[in-house]
């Protein structure tokens, strides 16, 4: 018997989860790993609170269980999926619970379809002809490493290549636009070398000030300028011996100093300003830049032999806009960061997804964390829409002559329209659409509709 129970959790078409009585994982089907993205041994082990803060899911269902005893479910972001999660104690002998089971089902497979919704499928069909609205397969997301997201090939290679130089101390460059992540590979390579355990010092070489940058690398004795500390300062260098530095926006750095980092590249030394002896150090240096360095050299800006130095393994993060697989997962990992940061319960609506697949991102990934926390610290609803997008107007419709705003409300209204002549109460439309009483009265408002 107990191997047709096995079969039967294995095999079940909904996703099962179990957890034990203080929100570690225990076991997981099939059916759940493919709808959650969370392998089996991401899985066990795993603690709920952990999942939550590293914004893996958007909420708990485990923890009000186990704290109130009884059943619960919820509609939860799983790795950017919108799943329904209902959840049951398991008792033992004493009355107190032993075990908790999720029954986890994809939500796109359940719900009624929203007004967000139709409004993407209706976007669609519009727009099927044009490449600007195609919509790519969705991968599921692979979280590597701390809120790595690599659900893209091209993000996969780059986080594939980082791993593996990692184990190794040759200088990387890494290139890229400004907020596309690149610390975010230099804390993977750090945390995977052998230096993991010693620190990993950044620098921005574009924020110090020029005549300052040098006592900053490389520290500078008593004396050695008026204001210094009469004991003198240790380097970032020598404070990084042993672990990782990182400069970042090697491109900024002065071309005279560029002469003594090369040095140091070179014979692994350093000497503080107003010194007299070298210091013997032992770091790895990952650089990284959104500069074209091989124009700087050109121009004479920056040295042609120091470039070779750094650039041993370089490592080329593409923009936003050309791994959209990345987006949604992005997406949801940030809102539901931003959420547990606030303590809010905001959500987006399916459509709105679609259209971050849509726009340039410009600012990449930064870009993306700083309109989120705004639409989320903003919003009055609990529901994110694409109204509330402040790049909604951006994009032109294939025929030119209307905004893509403009191209929504029209299919907006045309469904509310149909919704009230066949519901005729808002109580009933807004069940309908899976939107708040409150909100269908105000886009009665909008397009001057009445019931």
């Amino acid at each position: 018997m107990d191997t047709i129970y096995s079969l039967a959790f294995l095999h079940s078409y909904d996703g099962i989860c179990i957890f034990d009585k203080h929100g570690f994982g225990l076991e997981i089907n099939k059916a759940a790993e493919r709808i959650t993205g969370f392998s089996r041994d991401e899985f066990v082990g795993e603690n709920i609170a952990s999942a939550i803060e590293k914004g893996y899911i958007s909420k708990s269902v485990t923890e009000p269980i186990l704290k109130d005893k009884r059943p619960h479910t919820e509609v939860i972001s799983i790795r950017g999926v919108e799943t329904l999660v209902t959840g049951n104690p398991i008792f033992d002998s004493k009355g107190q619970i032993d075990y908790v089971v999720l029954n986890v089902r994809d939500i796109s497979e359940l719900k009624n379809v929203k007004i967000d919704l139709l409004l993407s499928i209706a976007l669609k069909r519009k727009n099927n002809a044009n490449p600007l609205f195609l919509h790519p397969e969705t991968l599921p997301s692979v979280p590597i490493a701390g809120n790595i997201i690599a659900s893209s090939p091209k993000t996969q290679h780059i986080i594939r290549l980082a791993t593996k130089v990692a184990k190794v101390d040759s200088s990387v460059l890494i290139l890229g636009e400004s907020g596309v992540g690149k610390e975010v590979i230099v804390k993977l390579i750090h945390q995977q070398s052998l230096r993991a355990e010693y620190p990993l010092i950044k620098i921005n070489c574009a924020a110090i000030p020029q005549h300052l940058l040098e006592s900053e690398l490389f520290g500078y004795e008593k004396g050695a300028f008026t204001g210094a500390n009469q004991n003198g300062k240790p380097g970032l260098f020598e404070e990084a011996n042993g672990g990782t530095i990182f400069l970042d926006e090697i491109g900024d750095m002065p071309i005279d100093l560029q002469v003594k980092l090369l040095r140091v590249l070179q014979e692994y030394e350093i000497r503080r300003v107003g010194g007299r002896k070298d210091v013997k150090i032992n770091v790895r240096v990952i650089s990284a830049t959104n500069k074209n360095l091989e124009q700087l050299i050109k121009n004479g800006e920056f040295r042609e032999d120091l470039y070779y130095r750094l650039n041993i393994v370089p490592l080329n993060i593409p923009p936003l806009r050309e791994r959209v697989e990345d987006i949604k997962p992005l997406a949801h990992m940030i809102l539901n960061q931003t959420n547990q940061k606030y303590n809010f319960h905001k959500h987006f609506q399916p459509g709105v997804i679609e259209l971050f697949e849509k726009h340039s991102w410009p600012g990449n990934i930064r870009e993306m964390e700083n309109m989120i926390e705004r639409l989320v610290v903003t919003s009055e609803q609990e529901e994110i829409t694409w109204s509330d997008l402040p790049f909604i107007a951006e994009h032109p419709s294939l025929s030119g002559s209307y905004s893509l705003k403009h191209t929504l409300e029209e299919v907006e209204k045309k469904i509310i329209l149909e919704k009230i002549q066949m519901y005729k109460t808002t109580r009933k439309v807004a069940k309908a659409l899976g939107i708040s009483q409150s909100a269908v009265v105000k886009k009665l408002q909008k397009y001057k509709l009445h019931i």
